[in-house]
């Protein structure tokens, strides 16, 4: 009896250090084999992956094996809380159908030089879908191998049951004022009465739907009754830096004016961006972008995604001076690389020609970036130097609300709200963004 209750709490203790492990692995290309993962709202490319429970919607993922053979690929998803820990229950209590599902839908890849296999599916489908609201990571594996990871995406299921609304207005502190953006928000949570506010609800502010810089750990300003209003002067700020820098790369062969050169063979071809540098004292311009994230397509062939060719783009950055920035290191960023700080999206100085240069191997698309740079002692992310920050930005917001019942073992997702910097500021003509 001892033995197999010890075999047991080995098996349990196994399980969830797997799950801890996997909750820490939220948005990863773990294969070098991997390209070009898009994970969206279906029919959107530039829509975060967020469904609502018990409904009709579907996501849409897409990615590229480069091996361009044919692989046994599969995904799970696993449930999170809203710090993106292992929520404490089994896939039973969050997930209805299947545990593993494969994916059976690809192609190879045609009318392109470069020779990859184009994976997609839709989820949930009829084998398996998600029982609960909260945050989720989805894993691809391989060969039904849980432990052969390839990649893991984030992605959130909604249940509203709070409302909320926001607005974004200047700082009132004058050294931050033309810099940085405040949101002051309320949240109506009359359908769910929490008992203890400061510890059932919890508040989640991302911009661009960027998990590296979120907010967290808001307290209420101010309880009306039902209304929780969060107002604090020195909460909820985020750099506002700058339009999103971009690169037109839906042809090789027709070169936009962000494109210097192009070398090209039979085996492939190579692109020189035009040589880039600080923006911080430039004069703040709006103009549209994707907000950090990239778009799939091509205007030579039909099908973007196994009709859609690869090319070695070289990026180079420079300082005013043509030297080295200080105790910091200069990474390119946005989801064309993934978001992540590794010493493949890392710029490297090179002395001879007084630039920082990456080379990005990347499938023909419209691509959002900025240069970033992280402090070698601090480990701060910084634009100060390379963008600059100006209040007028253009950014979206996106404020979720978690709720964690009494008794309850995880934090459940009850209510989003979005707020754009221009359109839900105080006295903005919405006409400026037609």
């Amino acid at each position: 009896m001892h033995q197999l209750l010890k075999k047991q709490l080995v098996s349990i203790l196994l399980l969830l250090s797997a799950t801890a492990v996997m909750a820490q692995e939220t948005d990863r290309i773990v294969k070098p084999n991997i390209r070009s993962v898009k994970f969206h709202v279906k029919g959107d490319q530039l829509a975060y992956p967020i469904m609502r429970l018990n409904s009709g919607d579907q996501l849409e993922l897409h990615f590229d094996d480069m091996d361009a053979d044919v692989k046994y690929y599969s995904y799970t998803f696993t449930l999170c809380n809203a710090d993106w820990t292992p929520a404490m229950l089994s896939q039973f209590d969050y997930m209805k159908g299947f545990s593993n599902v494969r994916i059976n839908t690809y192609r190879n890849s045609s009318l392109v030089l470069t020779r990859y296999t184009h994976y997609t599916c839709n989820l949930p489908d009829r084998n398996t879908m998600p029982t609960r609201s909260g945050n989720y990571i989805l894993k691809v594996f391989t060969n039904g191998d849980t432990s052969q990871v390839a990649f893991t995406k984030r992605f959130l299921v909604i249940d509203t049951k709070v409302s909320a609304g926001a607005t974004i207005v200047q700082p009132f502190n004058t050294s931050i004022a033309k810099t940085q953006q405040k949101l002051q928000f309320n949240v109506n949570v009359q359908n769910i009465k929490p008992t203890n506010i400061f510890q059932q609800i919890k508040v989640v502010i991302l911009q661009n739907f960027r998990w590296d810089n979120c907010i967290t750990n808001l307290q209420p300003t101010f309880i009306k009754q039902n209304i929780l209003e969060y107002n604090t002067e020195n909460q909820a700020l985020f750099p506002a830096q700058k339009e999103w820098r971009w690169v037109d790369l839906t042809s090789f062969r027709l070169q936009t004016d962000r494109i210097e050169k192009g070398d090209y063979s039979n085996i492939g071809q190579t692109l020189f961006i035009k040589p880039e540098g600080e923006r911080k004292d430039l004069r703040y311009m709006y103009y549209r972008d994707y907000n950090g994230m990239y778009q799939l397509m091509n205007i030579e062939q039909n099908n973007p995604y196994w009709q859609g060719d690869y090319a070695s783009v070289w990026f180079r950055y420079s300082t005013p001076d043509r030297k080295e920035i200080p105790g910091k290191e200069l990474y390119l960023f946005g989801e064309m690389t993934n978001y992540e700080l590794t010493p493949a999206n890392r710029l490297t100085f090179n002395a001879e020609t007084g630039m920082y240069e990456n080379k990005q191997f990347l499938k023909q698309a419209l691509y959002d970036y900025i240069y970033v740079t992280r402090d070698k002692a601090t480990k701060q992310l910084s634009t100060d130097v390379t963008e600059g920050n100006w209040w007028e930005t253009e950014n979206m917001y996106t404020i979720l609300i978690y709720y964690r019942p009494l008794g309850g073992r995880a934090d459940e997702l009850v209510g989003m709200t979005q707020a754009n910097s221009l359109a839900n500021r105080p006295n903005f003509n919405n006409n400026r963004l037609l």
